[in-house]
């Protein structure tokens, strides 16, 4: 898949909740991942059933991926609760794309293999724009 880039949306806890709305409205099923799930924290930990990653792909060109912003991670802030996230299986335009646009601003997390498989990454660019980057394994394109 060749890189795309797609709105990644934040919320305080009701990311579920408000995926399922866009969905209804959209005509879409959400999928969602909970931290549990990848066990990105401890068991029994009260972030555990809120989503990490969620995604709503309306068609091809309507995507649309949300998290639940939990300790740890850049402030919750509504109305600014949107990143943009580049994604693909291009691995030299999407680190060209990280290190160029990351240049000036504050890298939060460097390119590096996750846990899900990909290489990921994530900056707040000199603007004040929040970025993820994540490059697709061989396994998970």
């Amino acid at each position: 898949m060749p890189a795309g880039l797609h709105p990644y949306l934040n919320f305080d806890g009701n990311a579920r909740e408000a995926f399922e709305f866009y969905g209804r409205c959209l005509g879409a099923m959400p999928q969602f991942s909970t931290f549990g799930e990848f066990q990105a924290v401890p068991e029994g930990h009260p972030a555990s059933d809120l989503i990490m990653h969620g995604s709503l792909e309306v068609s091809d060109l309507i995507k649309l991926y949300v998290s639940d912003v939990i300790e740890g991670m850049a402030a919750y802030s509504q109305g600014t609760n949107v990143t943009l996230s580049l994604m693909g299986d291009d691995e030299t335009f999407l680190r060209g794309a990280f290190e160029k646009l990351s240049e000036g601003g504050s890298i939060t997390m460097p390119l590096e293999k996750q846990m899900w498989g990909d290489i990921y990454g994530s900056f707040t660019d000199r603007f004040g724009i929040v970025w993820q980057v994540n490059i697709s394994s061989p396994e998970t394109a």
